[in-house]
């Protein structure tokens, strides 16, 4: 679930908010990848690339070596030193701000759900999507405020402390305006800095949304969550209407550029998007994060066609952060199963059957982790340590013997994996899994097979 996507055409790369993986993939912008950003799991630690932890990031800038984060989840703002490769916590506490929260110096004040952000002249602008307001941090003082919003819900153009706004989620720069979408009143709106003051371009109000291209207030959009500068016109991802458009500032018009407002996942002249959630431009080109596709699509703004970005490399790098089951990782399902009788003095087999949902297969370059915990009475050859399984295939089996004396005791069987989709576009996605049974082995009425069964869920 990529949520943002932020591409740099002086440095030739594409930095992506993997949000659902915790992490930020950095690529070129031909899709090899370059490096990742965070350890996976969600957590808030600053650190090395390796070490850092991240909630649901979502917006980035870019200054110089310096790439800022919307942590979202974790309700901070991060900067990531690109040269060293380390982060660091900027501002908010980790714990989410009260109502009108007012701000303060450096990070002693908590944040309110930021979901975008963008550099302008030593600040940076934030999009604070749960305090309903735009929020300032300027890099030198370290004083971080609100900017615009009244901290009230609603889309009430005015003075930047008496306007009020709903749920701003995506923002960008055009002169000295920051533009951004307004996802709750499915508008596209301006603050304008130096006159001090917001402004509606497109869309009406609360609970009023659809899918009509038009001008000012006749327009319906429905939960935009991204927007980018290109050439003067405001592009829009229009998230739950699956389409890309474009907003002129000038007239206050606006008319869809890609996308029939089906979700879909197809490329070429006649594309469909799954609720896009981030925009950027690079080298005349729209990298989209396409949120509900889990993939980077690119839009050739002279063919206008649609292409699917190959991250080249990316199964290879997240392989470093396979889960270890010594440790289980916090995503781990667990299961208690019944009663288990097995036949004494035998050689038992145990087979996973790892049911991946349709259209989905084990990563065959990543390795599948399993490791059995046996208790007195059944053995395993390497019990009791993690088994790296080269080039898995499904079901999974392995054998082991159990004792001659009769006895209770009991079975612990862990994994995780990876799994891609068929067709290899978009992301791969770990799981673990954890199946405890108690065993009695009984030379009467016992078997030699033991069948661990798991459904997996897409996240």
């Amino acid at each position: 679930y990529p949520g943002k996507v932020l591409a740099d055409e002086a440095s030739n790369r594409l930095f992506i908010a993997d949000s659902n993986h915790n992490r930020i993939v950095i690529t070129t912008l031909e899709g090899g990848v370059a490096d990742i950003v965070g350890n996976g799991q969600s957590g808030m630690q600053d650190g090395a690339f390796k070490e850092a932890g991240f909630n649901r990031p979502q917006g980035m800038s870019l200054n110089g070596d310096y790439l800022y984060v919307a942590d979202t989840e974790n309700h901070l703002i991060r900067r990531i030193d690109l040269k060293v490769k380390v982060v660091k916590t900027i501002a908010g506490t980790g714990k989410q701000a009260e109502f009108m929260a007012s701000g303060g110096m450096d990070i002693s004040s908590p944040i309110n759900s930021p979901w975008d952000l963008v550099f302008l002249e030593g600040k940076l602008y934030i999009a604070m999507a749960g305090a309903h307001q735009i929020w300032v941090i300027d890099l030198e003082t370290t004083v971080f405020q609100p900017f615009a919003g009244s901290g009230a819900e609603g889309r009430t153009d005015g003075f930047l402390d008496k306007s009020t706004l709903a749920q701003p989620s995506g923002i960008a720069v055009s002169g000295t305006r920051l533009y951004f979408a307004d996802s709750e009143v499915s508008s596209i709106r301006y603050v304008d800095i130096e006159k001090e003051e917001v402004k509606t371009v497109v869309g009406l109000d609360l609970f009023v949304f659809g899918d009509v291209d038009g001008k000012g207030d006749e327009v319906r959009l429905q939960h935009p969550l991204g927007v980018a500068n290109y050439n003067n016109l405001i592009y829009v991802a229009d998230t739950y209407n699956h389409k890309i458009k474009i907003v002129n500032p000038v007239d206050n018009t606006c008319i869809t550029f890609a996308g029939d407002g089906q979700p879909g996942f197809n490329d070429g002249k006649e594309p469909r998007f799954y609720e896009p959630g981030g925009l950027s431009f690079a080298n005349n080109k729209l990298y989209i994060a396409d949120t509900n596709n889990h993939a980077i699509r690119v839009i050739d703004m002279k063919t206008r066609e649609v292409n699917t970005l190959q991250t080249k490399g990316l199964e290879s790098v997240a392989l470093l952060n396979i889960p270890q089951l010594s440790t289980p990782p916090p995503f781990t399902k667990s299961f208690a199963l019944p009663l288990k009788i097995l036949k004494p003095d035998a050689d038992i087999q145990l087979s996973l059957n790892i049911n991946l949902p349709k259209g989905y297969h084990l990563n065959p370059d990543a390795p599948l982790i399993c490791r059995i915990d046996a208790g007195e009475g059944i053995y395993f050859e390497r019990g009791n340590q993690d088994i790296r399984i080269e080039k898995p295939e499904l079901p999974v089996k392995i054998s082991g013997k159990t004792t001659s004396e009769e006895k209770s005791t009991d079975l612990k069987v862990s994994v995780s994996f990876y799994y891609c989709r068929e067709d290899n576009q978009g992301a791969c996605f770990v799981d673990a899994v954890i199946w405890k049974l108690p065993i009695k082995l009984d030379k009467e009425s016992g078997n030699i097979a033991v069948t661990l069964d798991y459904d997996v869920k897409l996240p």
